[in-house]
């Protein structure tokens, strides 16, 4: 123990004794609870609750800070009792004001590394979640952390939270006033977050606006949409309020509707040519037979006898759903062919009328005796 001896003031009742404790202390501590958190850490890893890693990661700067604020706060407030100097007395509000920082600080990386945790949990899964609302809830709560945060700090600061609040009321009418675009932007953000009409990742489009693509990222004041030509569109959020929105990312099935026609030399073949249609799409694997399936002569038109199909797909994929619409497309050209009919082609038939000859061509072309 002579070197600890050594390194320690020879009086300790001294300030500087006092202070040199406190601060090897501090630093004794920290390096404890520092090797403690890092096993934690490593074994919190392996769990399959999000919670307890995120708490452990968390915990890890915000519990360093908080300790460097207490040891430096009792250093001096050690210092403050021996000299009396007035700048230390500033020391404890500023030390309150940094443990609740350090809280808020806390509370923010447990709320952000929660969600990541989350989200890589569902994704190694393959489990399906709202990405959309999960990012909207956790920003909900880290705001209220920092409001809060904010309202406690001017507390102790000596501040009235209610006269924040009256001049914060009155404050928010003129920026409200100033500002109707932005605000409303941020509500038709909110909106989007409750009543999600489409997330992350989904294909839109409304026959309102010129508005069609992949939602990219939703923000409080606009939405980001990547066109199918690659470019970004950026869409104030009020916008939804008043616009219809299509989301075909979420519809069940995807329909095939084509009129075929064929000649009107083959219409004795009509009947037999819809019969096989129908029978081969019953028996197509990748149509939906829970849904409608038609297929019916349908009219006669100037230059065909038309007969359509009607039915739907079990896929949405865009590019399976074309591949399926050209097999189906091609069998019913096949049945047409095999039956002996051809598909029609817009054809104009031209009927040249014989008119009597006048007295004077007849005399002229009778033979003469």
């Amino acid at each position: 123990m002579h070197w600890l001896e050594s390194l320690v003031p020879a009086s300790m009742d001294s300030w500087a004794g006092q202070v040199f404790i406190v601060i090897f202390a501090t630093l004794l501590l920290n390096f404890i609870q520092k090797r403690l958190l890092n096993k934690l850490h490593t074994l919190a890893e392996h769990t399959r609750s999000p919670w307890d890693e995120a708490v452990i990661y968390a915990l890890q700067k915000p519990l360093y800070l908080l300790i460097w604020i207490l040891g430096i706060s009792f250093s001096c407030n050690i210092i403050w009792q021996e000299t009396q100097s007035v700048i230390f007395s500033a020391v404890p509000p500023i030390r309150d004001v940094a443990v609740i920082s350090v809280l808020a600080l806390f509370l923010t990386r447990l709320l952000k590394r929660t969600e990541q945790n989350i989200i890589q949990s569902k994704t190694e899964k393959q489990e399906s979640f709202d990405h959309t609302t999960l990012n909207a809830i956790t920003r909900l709560l880290r705001l209220s952390v920092f409001i809060t945060a904010a309202l406690v700090a001017l507390q102790t600061l000596g501040f009235s939270i209610s006269g924040v609040l009256a001049f914060g009321g009155i404050g928010g009418m003129a920026v409200g006033l100033a500002a109707r675009e932005l605000l409303a932007n941020f509500f038709g953000g909110l909106t989007i977050y409750m009543n999600r009409p489409f997330k992350e990742g989904e294909w839109i489009r409304s026959p309102d606006k010129s508005i069609e693509g992949v939602v990219e990222r939703i923000g409080w004041r606009q939405t980001i949409i990547r066109t199918f030509d690659k470019r970004p569109l950026y869409v104030p959020n009020a916008v939804f309020t008043s616009i219809a929105v299509e989301n075909p990312s979420r519809m069940s099935n995807r329909r095939i509707y084509e009129t075929v026609g064929i000649r009107y030399d083959d219409a004795s073949k009509m009947r037999q040519i819809t019969q096989q249609v129908r029978t081969m799409l019953s028996q197509h694997p990748e149509i939906d037979l829970q849904q409608t399936l038609i297929v019916n002569f349908n009219q006669y038109a100037p230059s065909s006898l038309d007969f359509f199909i009607y039915c739907f797909t079990r896929t949405t994929d865009w590019v399976h759903y074309h591949e399926i619409k050209e097999d189906v497309l091609l069998k019913v050209m096949d049945i047409i062919l095999s039956n002996g009919a051809e598909c029609a082609f817009p054809t104009s038939t031209l009927h040249i009328a014989q008119e009597p000859s006048t007295l004077a061509e007849k005399a002229f072309l009778e033979p003469k005796s």
